[in-house]
């Protein structure tokens, strides 16, 4: 990572209900003196879970460039994402091609920013601001008796 300073840590979802339709917009940051804050809000207009995800992550690196982040690790469960801003993804989303724009010049305002995938259990707390921000409650985990071992 370059910079010396200790990275923020972001955990960003994104939900539509129905997909496509009323987006919410959810991010849990962690700045590096151990500090959390969260964004649970709802998005204008109407989009698809894609959308909401980026929309997430663009309302996170915002919330923490304000406070003065230099440095990120941002973890996202949307594949498509994390491959359409790393230049991975073999087709490009065209309708969503300018808000993709939009989030890597921001992803490119930062000293360091790094996108990673990890899969969505590990991300709850951000699936659940973001459903909540559209009314939701958060998803049931899986019951003590269907989990793996």
């Amino acid at each position: 990572m370059q910079g010396d300073a200790a990275p923020w840590m972001i955990y960003c979802d994104g939900s539509a209900v129905p997909n496509p339709g009323r987006m919410g917009l959810g991010a849990v940051l962690t700045a590096p003196d151990g500090t959390r804050h969260t964004l649970s809000l709802p998005a204008e207009g109407r989009g698809c879970n894609n959308e909401a995800e980026l929309r997430a992550l663009m309302a996170a690196l915002q919330y923490a460039k304000q406070r003065g982040a230099t440095t990120l690790v941002i973890h996202c469960d949307n594949s498509v994402v994390v491959e359409q801003l790393a230049g991975t993804a073999v087709e490009p989303f065209l309708r969503l091609a300018p808000l993709f724009d939009e989030v890597r010049t921001e992803l490119r305002s930062f000293e360091s920013a790094r996108l990673v995938w990890i899969p969505r259990h590990r991300n709850r707390e951000a699936d659940a601001l973001a459903r909540a921000a559209v009314g939701l409650m958060p998803k049931s985990p899986v019951p003590a008796g269907k989990r793996r071992r």
